[in-house]
């Protein structure tokens, strides 16, 4: 009876701590903010734009805004490579960031006609705007 008192006080072991990954390469990307690498990100997307390797071109600017996230540059160029692969939900996510980071209001204006014309993300607003 004294032996099962004693082991219902224990607390159960602590689990240790995952150590951290030896293959660096398989280890979570942290990033900080680098406008160098956020502009070598987004001349790597430039010539995968040219190619026409608008994936690759996607990808590269998304980096650029993740190691710059006030280039309004990036986010434009992030904005036509989605446009361009058809991805209209993701390239007004861009340009709505894009536009609140420019400072021209002539172009904010003719990327706002260009949304306009693209189809809606969601059929829920097609049968609101059906309805009116």
């Amino acid at each position: 009876m004294l032996f099962a008192c004693v082991l219902s006080a224990q607390k159960p072991a602590v689990t240790p701590a995952e150590p951290p990954e030896e293959d660096e390469s398989l280890a979570p990307k942290v990033y900080a903010l680098n406008p160098v690498q956020a502009k070598k990100e987004i001349t790597a997307g430039d010539y995968y734009f040219k190619k026409p390797n608008y994936s690759a071109a996607a990808k590269r600017y998304l980096e650029a805004t993740r190691w710059d996230p006030g280039s309004a540059e990036a986010f434009r160029k992030l904005g036509e490579a989605r446009e361009k692969l058809r991805q209209y939900g993701p390239a007004r996510e861009a340009y709505t960031k894009y536009i609140e980071l420019a400072e021209d209001p002539k172009e904010k204006d003719a990327i706002h006609k260009k949304m306009d014309k693209w189809p809606d993300a969601t059929p829920a607003k097609k049968q609101t705007a059906a309805q009116k």
